[in-house]
């Protein structure tokens, strides 16, 4: 075989082996998918639940979630409100459904450490790649609603989600493009709906307090999520709207 034929078959050769990388590459790219991160929430007296988080629904609101659960913000909290076939609450640092994370909560050396909202990855707020619905399982953060006060105080609710949570014992169309849905139980869903009969203070729609509260709260002992090597980053934060500020400033305005 003379250099020539060498030269060709050598070149033919380096051209079936670039045509298979790059064929090998565009099926991983098309086939193959990123694992979902999945939280593993382990409540006290009552077990394991799996959650699997998903990013390309709400970016920010799994990298928030991420970073409050691997910092261990989480561990020791409680579900404070507990509706059977609706849902249960949790994830607040007062354990009444009024507290806030703070800055402190998911990043290092903090000058001016202050509570902390993000904005709300659902339709109705603009943020249409979301189509995540509120059935059995999933869950969705928390947020204000401060609608009853004002047309111009829509927005504020919807932007004012912190570490409060809740998962989806039941169906609910209602919620669906109004909270930010992130995930859902993939394992011990049996678990989620041990807690949502639990005893409670009350459920006495007029009662004033403790509506829906638990008499014996269940405890968060920690929640960890697997990312599989991925970094889903420092989720976007703002000031959070101060709704008793608001009452204060807008009374004193009415009254000169």
């Amino acid at each position: 075989m003379n250099s020539k034929k060498i030269i060709m078959l050598m070149a033919i050769l380096l051209v079936i082996g670039l045509i298979g990388g790059l064929g090998y590459g565009y099926y991983k790219m098309i086939f193959t998918k990123t694992q979902n991160p999945v939280a593993t929430m382990e409540i006290e007296g009552y077990g394991i639940v799996k959650i699997e988080l998903y990013p390309e629904m709400a970016p920010n609101t799994v990298a928030n979630f991420i970073r409050l659960a691997n910092r261990g913000f989480y561990n020791g909290l409680t579900f404070h409100r507990t509706i059977p076939n609706f849902m249960i609450q949790g994830g607040d640092v007062n354990g009444d459904g009024t507290g806030a994370p703070k800055l402190s909560n998911i990043q290092d050396e903090v000058e001016n450490d202050e509570a902390y909202s993000i904005e709300g990855e659902f339709v109705a707020n603009g943020f249409k790649q979301n189509t995540l619905k509120h059935t059995e399982g999933v869950i969705s953060m928390a947020r204000g609603d401060y609608s009853a006060y004002g047309s111009s105080l829509v927005k504020e609710g919807y932007n004012s989600a912190g570490s409060q949570f809740f998962i989806m014992t039941g169906d609910n169309s209602q919620l669906n493009g109004l909270y930010a849905a992130f995930g859902k139980v993939i394992e011990g869903i049996e678990i989620i709906h041990q807690i949502e009969n639990v005893e409670v203070v009350t459920r006495d729609s007029s009662a004033s307090e403790g509506v829906d509260k638990p008499v014996n709260p269940p405890v968060i002992k920690n929640i960890t999520i697997e990312t599989y090597g991925v970094d889903y980053g420092m989720p976007k934060t703002q000031k959070p709207f101060d709704i008793q500020q608001w009452f204060m400033n807008n009374f004193n305005t009415s009254q000169q």
